[in-house]
């Protein structure tokens, strides 16, 4: 008999795998286009653009917005939590704690 709970975290981890695996190569594919682009291309000066040096770097805009998702997913993750705890006397599942 197949243990569903378990065929489900297999599915999820290999699905994991294949994103990873296709986020290295691509990461692979940049690294190669970039180093040829910087070795056919001339150096170019810098623009010194107006407030450019108040703009948040991009490293930070990215973690930040992980940050956010993170703390909504969380957020989400407990209210879905509280709504099956509160529906559980409905479902047969029990009483709510």
């Amino acid at each position: 008999m197949i243990d569903i709970s378990t065929a489900g975290r297999d599915l999820q981890d290999e699905i994991l795998k294949l994103i990873r695996a296709s986020q290295d190569t691509v990461v692979d594919a940049l690294q190669a286009w970039t180093t040829a682009v910087q070795s056919v291309t001339p150096d170019f000066p810098k623009v010194n653009l107006p407030y450019a040096d108040r703009l948040p770097k991009p490293e930070t805009l990215v973690n930040e917005a992980y940050d956010f998702a993170e703390q909504l997913l969380a957020a989400q993750r407990k209210f879905a939590s509280d709504v099956l705890q509160v529906a559980a006397p409905l479902t047969g599942q029990g009483e709510a704690s």
